[in-house]
Parts: C-alpha cells; structure tokens; sequence
C-alpha cells in the first residue's frame, strides 16, 4: 500500500468534520485502529479501505494511489 495513505484518510476524514471516533464507529474498529492507520503504525484491510472511500465520499484511486 502506498506510504502517504494515513496522511490522505487523515486529511478525508477532516475534510468531513468527522472525528476519529465517529469513523471507528461507522467501520466497527476501535478509535486506536483509526488513530494507528494514520499514522501508519498499522495498515487498513481493503474492506476498511472501501468504508473509508464510501464514507468520506473519496476514490478508492485517490486513497491507493499517487
């Protein structure tokens, strides 16, 4: 996976005035898990990846890629 991805599911979720909290809640994981994707201390599995594009209304192109 690409090494910018925290730093771009970071910046979508800001851009949706979203917390981290609320996105752990929509995807099923814990705040933790957000909070490591990130920073890139962990990585999201596709399915979360898929959420995560849905919910902040982001290309799955625009997370994976340059």
């Amino acid at each position: 996976m690409e090494h910018d991805i925290g730093c771009k599911i970071k910046a979508a979720r800001i851009e949706k005035k979203l917390t981290q909290e609320q996105v752990a809640e929509l995807l099923g994981v814990s705040r933790q898990t957000i909070s490591n994707w990130e920073n890139e201390k962990s990585y999201p599995d596709i399915i979360s990846v898929i959420k995560m594009s849905e919910c902040y209304d982001v290309s799955l192109d625009y997370l994976l890629k340059d």
